[in-house]
């Protein structure tokens, strides 16, 4: 029998490897820009934010030691469409979005600040010559790379948070200039693609957790809970100081300032001097780094699977990189705009998917699947209004402008689903 120390031990370590999984340089853009808007509202989006991240990411984690695995878990969508799901999910995480926002996250939290001479192309070129040449190798550096700058980056923002709240750039005087900044914290969430990334990495957390000798559904999921605590603990106390951060700012800046500029400047105005911004650049450029690498070579494998191996990993190594390397010319915002509308779509079924994993055993298959594509549909709705098509009855639902107009549709449609359930799976006398 595992002792409690055992337990805790082993909770902790899962728990940090999970941060590390869930944290990404790029996801310190988001939190500051946030309560930047927010203004005297920052605590409201701050709390939208993590919960519409972190809190939906651990739920996937949760679910998947209900389900065994992502493929488990997408299986009640049907086998055609889960499979679907699944691929613009890591073409999502993968190279369509979270790989070039890697390498234009870099390049203006990293280099525009000390070298604003960079030719962007070129820069772009190199970094994804070296992810490639890492990715082919499969270098055990990576491993190294995430071991050590988590850490220094973690401590690194730790000292930023502190140091901007013993000298705050300003007064938190001004309210949000957002019509709502819950739905912008929501929308943030999505972007941060946490939740995604979750339904694969729910697999790493569960193996591990059997390693270590926790093979039932409860023990796993005991582990995976005290995990889940550990990594959202510590992604509270970054997220929530660069929150703060960004609201004290709220005064100093104008609205046209971008993600990457806010968090340079607060970094440059609380460490007078070049130190303070190189330091910052070069942590936070190895970590989007280390993360592209990671995206490339797990996104490779997929497609190399899916694909029976007519497609070799190397050579979809160099494709993902060469078309990063051009997507990455949109820029940090170009990516999120770009992003915004797609994981709008993709995340009310994803979602319903994973609340259906703590109901599969009293709910038919059919309750899912009524659900889940309602709330792709609805999902799709609300994007196209919000893009200003005359699309009155979504624009009429409860909750539309908090960008989950979607929900009350869902419900209905699960309750119609379990009442048909009931009638088609009725014995008779």
């Amino acid at each position: 029998m595992l002792r409690s120390n055992s337990k805790l031990i082993d909770s902790f370590v899962i728990g940090a490897a999970l941060f590390a999984m869930f944290f990404g340089a790029g996801n310190m853009i988001f939190p500051p820009y946030l309560g930047f808007k927010a203004g005297n509202e920052w605590v409201s989006g701050f709390l939208s934010y993590y919960i519409a991240d972190i809190g939906l990411a651990l739920l996937a984690i949760l679910a998947q030691t209900k389900t065994g695995g992502y493929e488990k878990l997408l299986s009640p969508f049907g086998n055609y469409s889960a499979k679907v799901l699944m691929f613009i999910m890591v073409l999502c995480i993968g190279p369509l979005i979270s790989i070039p926002r890697t390498a234009a996250t870099t390049f203006e939290l990293s280099i525009l600040p000390s070298l604003p001479k960079m030719n962007m192309a070129v820069f772009y070129a190199l970094f994804f010559l070296v992810t490639a040449l890492f990715c082919i190798k499969k270098s055990a550096v990576v491993d190294l790379i995430g071991k050590i700058l988590t850490p220094v980056l973690f401590i690194g923002l730790v000292a930023l948070i502190i140091k901007g709240i013993i000298t705050p750039l300003g007064d938190i005087t001004i309210p949000s200039r957002s019509e709502s900044i819950i739905a912008e914290g929501i929308e943030a969430g999505y972007q941060s693609m946490d939740v995604l990334a979750a339904v694969i990495f729910g697999v790493l957390i569960l193996n591990s957790a059997k390693e270590k000798g926790y093979t039932t559904e409860k023990a796993s999921a005991k582990i995976a809970v005290g995990a889940g605590v550990v990594a959202s603990f510590g992604l509270l106390i970054i997220y929530l100081g660069l929150s703060l951060l960004g609201a004290t700012a709220c005064t100093l800046y104008n609205m046209h300032i971008s993600r990457t500029e806010l968090l340079t400047s607060i970094v440059a105005a609380l460490f007078s001097g070049k130190f303070g911004t190189v330091f910052f650049g070069v942590i936070a450029g190895l970590a989007c780094l280390s993360t592209a690498i990671a995206l490339t070579c797990a996104a490779a494998e997929y497609f190399e699977k899916i694909s029976g191996g007519r497609f070799k990993y190397k050579a979809l190594v160099i494709i993902i990189c060469t078309f990063g390397a051009v997507a990455a010319l949109l820029g940090v915002d170009g990516l999120v705009s770009f992003a915004s509308p797609l994981l709008s779509v993709v995340y009310p079924p994803i979602l319903v998917l994973i609340l259906y994993a703590f109901v599969a055993k009293r709910a038919d298959r059919i309750v899912c699947r009524f659900s889940a594509y309602t709330a792709l549909i609805f999902g799709a709705l609300q994007v196209a209004a919000s893009f200003g098509l005359p699309i009155s009855i979504i624009r009429n639902l409860p909750l539309y402008n908090l960008g989950l107009g979607w929900i009350l549709p869902t419900a209905i449609m699960a309750l119609i689903g379990f009442v048909i359930s009931k009638f088609i799976n009725k014995k008779p006398v």
